[in-house]
């Protein structure tokens, strides 16, 4: 793309230095190959079995969740853990309403489950062979 942005316009007079419209051939071939990879992983996780429940797509949509999870507590604890300075008695002095040990022993639990959960998913890529279209 930058190659592309570099010679749609030039000075009046001046040659770009590369045919904008190889490039977009170019640019089109490529983005159509990409689709034609991202298809065929689809097709194959969607019919990869993962365990006895799960296909590979179920079980990265597990993973993502996992992740979504875990930032979130994370994100969570983060604003509680800011420290509040005060410079005299009569600020605002803040407390936590949560629990952050609690809290975070949860988002280890969670990032050991997705380390886990992401070992086995990759473990299973690594046996599967893509599906030809």
């Amino acid at each position: 793309m930058q190659r592309l942005e570099r010679v749609v316009k030039v000075q009046e007079g001046e040659v770009p230095a590369e045919d904008p419209a190889v490039l977009i051939a170019e640019l089109e071939q490529t983005l159509n190959e990409q689709t034609a990879w991202i298809r065929r992983i689809n097709k194959t996780n969607a019919l990869t079995p993962f365990n006895v429940e799960l296909s590979i797509s179920d079980a990265l949509a597990e993973r993502d969740q996992l992740m979504q999870h875990r930032k979130l507590l994370s994100d969570l604890l983060e604003h509680a853990s800011i420290k509040q300075d005060r410079f005299s008695r009569s600020e605002v002095k803040y407390q936590r309403t949560v629990d952050v040990a609690q809290i975070q022993a949860q988002v280890d639990d969670l990032s050991k489950a997705y380390r886990e959960f992401d070992f086995r998913i990759q473990e299973t890529n690594w046996k599967t062979d893509l599906i030809e279209e």
